[in-house]
């Protein structure tokens, strides 16, 4: 019985030192972080506390306030946990805190996706570590710390045994060493951690200390415009789908398209939305297999973002109408020829299918949008009589050192094979002829959503959003990172204030 007694003191204690360091290096990395603050955590806050949170961080008073009892009462619950001191103290003020960053980033709800921590549903760190100091407050079993030095001190002082009624039997100098094993303990780990700080940096990446690199909501300057495209009221700058569904445009990076799908899982591209929708994006253009992952978000979080889904025929047994019918199913709000089967369908001399398309798209009560990569496809959809209600063209200029020489350029290319040779297309351009696209813009009348404005990433938010709306475009579709919303809404905005050269109206 006594070393069954003993074995579940031991546990304990192990226990309870483990959530101590998790606490105190959490404290302690915050104070090694310069300038940390957590007001980009609670502005982020997406639970259905967040109005809580985002006041907090709102009120500087306030604000400062939390840094500075998020820092030292971190170092002081793990301090206490660790060494055995005041546990229930201790034990009290931890399940509070960790309440407070349950309800900030909730593994339910709005917010069932938290990227930071792992977690299922309900039950994530937060919540164990908050059940375990329960019990470490109600449960009569004592393990060792210098709590239990009062009686070894009176041990020490009458040279005799301490009665029944001690919380912890005394008898031996030996107990008295286990008790205080936490403190070399303490200074061992605190060591190693400093010694891993001094060469790597801060390495703690829990929700509340991470330190994104991106703006915070409270940087926006200003709310985004909007224009129309059919009843539909869309922000000017519109989510590109590409990065959430895995697909990179990256020349002769192969590793690419796995690395944007590690980074995006489910969760991250949830937490990507919530942030884009606050940020004032309120559209996102999908290739058609994300639609299964759009609907969810939408009726999981009642999100009112708008779903522009890309549709394309399947040629494979005539059915020109199967996707259209398929996105409409999964609630869509706007529907557009992908630009792919554009390109294909205008090259291969089989435009009547778009022209089918567009008009079941219509005859079902939808938006129907035309995309391409290629402006001879629109220009030849025009010439055949094709008017959709919007068209989406790739925008950008080529003054950038992988696009392939203009020479080498071939209209449709950038639909069909890649190119071993240096100087043709290999996924490098996507806009083959600037000034082509450009006079295309300026005569059309209706609305333009640019796309592949940053030539997938070749070329500066600053430079290919001016460039876009400056020649014309009346939207502009980017895929963007979480991490990247908040400074690209911030460049549209700039741009949108300042466009001296553009000459074409504005169109939706």
């Amino acid at each position: 019985m006594k070393s069954i007694k003993n074995l579940k003191r031991i546990l304990y204690t192990l226990i309870r030192i483990a959530i101590g360091w998790h606490f105190l290096y959490e404290g302690i990395s915050k104070l090694f972080i310069p300038g940390w603050s957590a007001e980009s955590y609670l502005l982020n806050s997406p639970g259905p506390f967040s109005a809580f949170y985002q006041s907090l961080a709102s009120n500087p008073v306030l604000l400062k306030t939390v840094d500075i009892l998020n820092i030292y009462g971190l170092i002081l619950i793990g301090t206490g946990l660790f060494i055995g001191l005041w546990i229930r103290y201790a034990s009290a003020a931890g399940i509070l805190v960790l309440i407070l960053y349950y309800f900030a980033y909730p593994p339910f709800g709005i917010s069932a996706f938290d990227s930071i921590e792992s977690h299922v549903y309900i039950i994530n760190r937060s919540f164990i570590e908050a059940a375990l100091l329960c019990f470490f407050m109600f449960s009569g079993i004592k393990g060792y710390g210098i709590e239990n030095l009062a009686s070894i001190r009176r041990f020490l002082r009458m040279n005799k045994k301490d009665t029944s009624t001690d919380p912890v039997p005394s008898n031996s100098r030996r107990e008295a060493l286990k008790n205080l094993a936490t403190l070399p303990a303490l200074g061992l780990l605190t060591w190693g951690g400093l010694l891993q700080n001094k060469k790597y940096d801060v390495d703690v990446v829990s929700g509340a200390t991470v330190q994104v690199g991106g703006s915070s909501l409270k940087e926006l300057k200003g709310e985004l415009p909007k224009g129309k495209i059919g009843p539909h009221e869309i922000s000017r700058l519109v989510m590109g789908g590409n990065l959430i569904g895995g697909w990179a445009h990256a020349r002769d990076l192969l590793y690419a398209s796995s690395l944007f799908k590690a980074y995006n899982t489910e969760r991250k591209v949830y937490e990507t939305l919530m942030l884009a929708e606050k940020a004032g994006i309120n559209a996102i253009n999908i290739g058609f297999p994300s639609n299964p992952l759009l609907a969810k978000y939408k009726k999981n979080f009642g999100s009112n973002l708008k779903v522009i889904s890309q549709v394309g025929p399947n040629m494979d047994n005539g059915d020109y109408y199967e996707f259209i019918n398929k996105a409409i199913d999964y609630g869509a709000d706007i529907l557009q020829v992908q630009g792919n089967w554009c390109d294909w369908l205008v090259r291969d001399h089989k435009i009547d299918v778009l022209e089918k398309m567009i008009g079941y798209i219509r005859d079902h009560g939808y938006v129907a949008g035309l995309g391409s990569h290629t402006v001879d496809s629109l220009i030849a959809c025009g010439d055949h009589g094709i008017r959709p209600d919007y068209y989406m063209k790739t925008m950008h200029h080529d003054n950038y050192w992988s696009a392939h020489p203009r020479e080498n350029r071939v209209p449709f290319e950038v639909d069909g094979e890649l190119s071993n040779d240096h100087d043709r297309f290999h996924d490098n351009l996507f806009c083959l002829f600037p000034e082509r696209t450009i006079e295309f813009v300026e005569k059309a009348k209706i609305p333009v959503m640019g796309f592949k404005v940053l030539a997938a990433g070749a070329i500066a938010p600053e430079d290919g959003f001016r460039w876009a709306f400056t020649h014309g475009a009346d939207f502009l579709c980017v895929g963007m990172f979480d991490f990247q919303i908040v400074n690209n809404v911030n460049t549209a905005l700039e741009i949108l204030n300042d466009l001296p050269d553009r000459k074409r109206e504005w169109f939706g």
